[in-house]
């Protein structure tokens, strides 16, 4: 446009009643996929964050997403600094700054639980989603639009949904809506839906029919819409879509007004990474030119035929199925955003190693220090010397790609060796 909690515990204290059941002990919050603002650029960022973005005081970041010159961050937090003032300022699970300066805007928009993940709609207003019963007062289940210049709620998108909403993307006046949900709109729909925002109204008869979850409720935790529209891949515990053999992954053609399961298919995500997990797959981004996409996971066990805690490529074109043109492993640790920008992909979570094949929580033959983020070359899936380096905590829940740099969105204070409070900017090299 894309965790050490326990999601038990994240469940128990977010969770709207009625929504689906209960997860597993050891699974995790979602992580939104990238937010694309702009063309892919000719070169790779800095090291160096600037100095001049705003700090996030407590909480985490789960979503970032850049509006002309407005940066939306989303996420479950209550109170924001300008960069170089001890005022605090009170914006609880949203707030939004200049990209040009980093100035904290005046948007204030009340919501009574976290967002999870953020759009922009065709006639310019904030889409968001998340966990939440209520926006301004008014009944907004987990789904909402706001005047980006007032903060005031529109009288549309007014679509229930009885659970959590974890990604969003925006084709024309199409909106996917990914999550952990079993109905939508008055429509049964296993975590996976599409809008029609012109009509205001679930498109009826587009139904991916998600299935087959690993103990708990199909739902989708991120997605990726190909840069020409024409193409979801939508990650998440299902195994099944539309009764056809799709392990956590699935391709899906959307020009039409059905959810179309396309022939591509792979087998690399149907093991078990670890019997906690319900599913591990975490974040995915397509290529500026469409052509290929990569996926992040956690699940603990590490190896070298093993497709956890490791990012993946996988060409999007052509039938059949697909293997991994690369695997980049951490040797254990969790990767949850990744984002694409042509030169390099980027991935963040709370790794230390990546290049880490052999590695378990150790560092393997090869292995090179990567604390908590990480740039790939994307043809040989290698790491490349880019290395910031930032506190590691839980990890890197955002990425989003915007005209002057590379936003990053977490839970920590310290981003290439500088205070940055849980949201930073890495700018675009000058040469």
């Amino acid at each position: 446009m894309r965790t050490f909690l326990t999601f038990s515990t994240v469940l128990s204290l977010l969770l709207p009643a009625g929504a689906a059941q209960a997860a597993p002990a050891a699974a995790d919050p979602p992580t939104t996929s990238p937010v694309r603002q702009a063309p892919a650029m000719a070169d790779t960022v800095t090291d160096d964050p600037v100095n001049w973005t705003p700090h996030i005081t407590d909480g985490r970041v789960w979503a970032v997403a850049v509006l002309g010159d407005t940066v939306v961050v989303g996420g479950d937090f209550g109170a924001t600094t300008q960069a170089h003032s001890r005022a605090v300022l009170s914006r609880r699970n949203l707030m939004a700054f200049r990209l040009s300066d980093g100035q904290v805007t005046d948007l204030r928009v009340q919501l009574n639980g976290p967002v999870f993940a953020l759009a922009a709609a065709p006639n310019g207003n904030l889409l968001i989603g998340g966990n939440f019963t209520e926006v301004n007062g008014h009944r907004r289940r987990s789904l909402a639009s706001v005047d980006l210049a007032t903060g005031e709620v529109t009288p549309t998108l007014r679509t229930g949904v009885d659970g959590d909403v974890r990604a969003l993307a925006v084709s024309g006046t199409q909106l996917y809506v990914g999550g952990w949900y079993d109905w939508i709109g008055g429509f049964r729909r296993n975590g996976l839906a599409r809008l029609d925002l012109a009509a205001d109204a679930v498109d009826a008869g587009f139904d991916a029919e998600l299935s087959d979850p690993v103990r708990t409720a199909p739902r989708t935790e991120a997605m990726a819409l190909s840069p020409d529209g024409t193409r979801l891949v939508a990650i998440g515990n299902f195994n099944t879509a539309r009764g056809l053999p799709r392990p956590q992954l699935v391709m899906l053609d959307v020009t039409g007004p059905e959810a179309t399961v396309t022939d591509w298919t792979t087998p690399f995500y149907g093991i078990r990474c670890d019997e906690r997990f319900d599913s591990y797959v975490r974040g995915v981004d397509y290529s500026p030119d469409g052509s290929w996409f990569v996926v992040v996971t956690t699940g603990h066990d590490s190896g070298p035929d093993l497709p956890c805690t490791a990012a993946a490529r996988f060409e999007a074109t052509g039938p059949g199925e697909h293997a991994p043109t690369w695997v980049n492993h951490t040797g254990g640790h969790s990767l949850y955003a990744v984002a694409v920008t042509g030169p390099a992909v980027y991935v963040g979570g709370h790794q230390v190693w990546q290049d880490n094949t052999y590695g378990q929580k150790t560092a393997g033959p090869g292995a090179v220090e990567r604390p908590g983020i990480a740039a790939l070359d994307p043809a040989t899936g290698m790491a490349l010397p880019w290395n910031p380096t930032r506190s590691r905590g839980e990890g890197v829940r955002a990425f989003a790609v915007s005209p002057r740099g590379l936003l990053v969105g977490s839970d920590t204070d310290e981003l290439g060796h500088e205070y940055h409070a849980r949201i930073g900017l890495f700018p675009y090299r000058a040469d």
